[in-house]
């Protein structure tokens, strides 16, 4: 079950994770790199609604992986991707301030991890009821 402590420590980061989202917005006056969060806020979403379908750890091998979940973690990690290269792309391309690109690939990056770990954090309090 998670504790009190780390269910603070995680809204923590994520709210830091939005924070530096939307300062590389609001800074340079240019809101495309919220697309890039939006991309990593969703990224979760396939392998949520695949992990309901059957055995979702990736080192089961009782049961084998169904094609739903294989194509979960595809779209995942595309998602994922996109994510990263979009704020990258932009700065190349001289539309986003290369500061700004990488404040928003970090903050994804920590918006994502924040709602993994939120996850699997409940995920096993999950299994222990029942």
């Amino acid at each position: 079950m998670a504790g009190l402590k780390s269910i603070i420590a995680l809204s923590l980061v994520l709210a830091l994770g939005f924070l530096l989202v939307i300062l590389s917005c609001a800074l340079w006056g240019n809101w495309l790199p919220l697309l890039s969060a939006f991309l990593f806020a969703f990224a979760p979403l396939p392998n949520s609604i695949a992990s309901r379908c059957g055995s979702y750890s990736y080192s089961s091998y009782d049961e084998p992986n169904t094609a739903l979940q294989d194509f979960a973690r595809f779209f995942t990690s595309i998602t994922l991707v996109t994510g990263a290269a979009l704020p990258l792309v932009l700065a190349h391309a001289g539309i986003l301030a290369t500061t700004s690109s990488i404040m928003s690939v970090i903050g994804g990056a920590l918006i994502y991890i924040t709602i993994i770990a939120f996850g699997s954090s409940f995920q096993s309090g999950e299994s222990d009821e029942f």
